[in-house]
This record gives structure tokens, sequence and C-alpha cells, in this order.
């Protein structure tokens, strides 16, 4: 299935894409898509729907983030061997692991808006995975069974923020606006293999990003196991999964957004996203 939210923020409403793409109401079935509403027996349920059934919506209008919350917006940092190389980075022995503020949450196709006092926004487009289960102390054999599905993640970052300024990396990750999911959540039994995806990324026209999820360091099994060790990964709880080579950081001059920039991203069968670049009122 590929469900997603539309209408203006804070005002979405659920809906499922039928065979043809179009926007079916979901509205009916489920209130809202967060939480509980990713655990199998509700995804099982909804897979009982007929798309054709359920009524059209003939100007879905604005979409909305695919999740309505998420109880924690977590990343994995430098996990692709050709951008921990272009970063200058040795590919990690473990897994490193931080967060975005779940207030980053935003539309797929809502303004990227640059913060104040930014000097180094930059893309990163990236597949996310979001748990479907509680998930505590699981084998990588057992992982992808805990995963509920995949979405588009722009890991938007302000790279003076995250790495010149002390501290974590959090603090340029979370600019609200910064964690555009979407445009749909697409079940995991859509996704037979989450390591055999094409991400591309896109700057005003120009191809910036364009691999394979095969150049993982750390497969999805992995992360999601080994995260597990550390914590209890609910239901809802999003995984951005690293970024690919390409990244306004790694280029020499480097290169990072503009008001008036266009992103355009896409993870292969997980739909595209479009922002464009503002600077804060």
């Amino acid at each position: 299935m590929k469900l997603l939210r539309h209408g203006p923020a804070g005002q979405e409403k659920t809906g499922m894409l039928d065979a043809a793409g179009r926007v079916r109401d979901l509205s009916a079935h489920l209130p809202d898509l967060a939480g509980a509403a990713l655990e199998p027996a509700t995804l099982d349920r909804l897979r009982g729907l007929d798309p054709e059934g359920l009524p059209m919506v003939e100007k879905p209008g604005r979409i909305g983030p695919c999740l309505a919350r998420v109880p924690n917006f977590f990343c994995v940092g430098l996990n692709y061997s050709k951008h921990a190389a272009e970063t200058g980075a040795k590919p990690p022995k473990e897994p490193i692991l931080f967060s975005k503020a779940s207030s980053a949450l935003s539309g797929p196709n809502d303004p990227v808006v640059i913060p104040r006092d930014s000097e180094k926004c930059d893309w990163e487009v990236e597949l996310g995975v979001v748990i479907g289960r509680e998930t505590l102390y699981v084998s990588e054999a057992e992982a992808l069974d805990h995963v509920a599905g995949y979405c588009v993640i722009n890991d938007v970052s302000e790279r003076a923020f995250q790495a010149e300024r002390g501290g974590q990396w959090i603090k340029g990750k979370s600019a609200p606006g910064f964690g555009p999911l979407g445009p749909w959540l697409v079940t995991a039994d859509e996704v037979p293999d989450p390591q055999a995806l094409r991400l591309t990324l896109d700057l005003n026209g120009t191809r910036m990003q364009d691999e394979s999820t095969a150049d993982m360091i750390f497969s999805v099994a992995e992360i999601v196991a080994y995260m597990s060790r550390f914590m209890k990964l609910v239901p809802g709880d999003v995984i951005a999964t690293g970024t690919p080579s390409g990244v306004g950081l790694g280029m020499s001059p480097q290169r990072f957004l503009r008001p008036g920039d266009v992103m355009e991203l896409e993870v292969e069968g997980l739909g595209r996203q479009r922002q464009e670049v503002v600077a804060a009122g």
C-alpha cells in the first residue's frame, strides 16, 4: 500500500493511492497516520479494503508529511561509503546515531526555510524507515519484520550549526522544515529489498546525488538490530538511514543552498519530493 496525508498543514486527512495512482479517501477507516496505525494489525486491516470502493479525492491539494507525528526522529551519519570518502572521514565501525527534532517534520513539497544566522544549508536525500512494532533486542534476521514501511526523506542540514558550534549534530538538523517526509508511506511488503533502491537529488535541474542503497555501510536490518540493543523503538519512529555522496559539503568549492534554489529528490518506488528554498522571515 501507498498511504499518504493531504490537506492544509494541521488539517490533513488520510489517503491511499489506487492502482492508477489516484488518491482515495481513507479518513473513515483511519483518522490519522501515526503510532498504533503503523502496527501490523492496523495495516492488515487496511490491506483488506478495496481502494476502488473508497471515495475519490479529486483535488487532494497539498501533500503533508506521510506521518502525523513521530515519537522519535533518528538518523544515521556517514552511512554510505562514497559519502564518507567525500567528507574525508573513515568509514565508521559502528553506526553513528543522532536525532532530528520531531518539530522539523514537514511535507514533501513544502518550502525549505533557511534559518536565521545560517551559513551552510545542505541537502541529503535519504531512505526513511518507519518502525511498526515495539523493537528491543532483535536480531538482524528479525529486524525487517519490525519495519512498517519506507519513505523519502530530505535530511536538510545546516553544516555550520552541525559541526562548528560545538555540542551534538542535532542543532544543525532540526530547524522547522528540515525534515520533509513522504509523499507516501510505502508498506514494507512493496519493498522486497531495501538495499536495492536508487536515490537521486537534483538541484536546479542538475543531478547532484545518484546512488543505490547498496552503497550503505550498514544495511537497514543491521541498523534496526543495532539500535534495538540500546533503546526500544516504537511504532511511528522514523530512521533516516544516511545520504549518498553528492552533498554540498563534499563539493570543491563547497555549494550550499540559497533562496530560490529548487531541490527535486526521489527514492525508487517511494515517490518524489520538490522543495523551493526561501529565506527566513
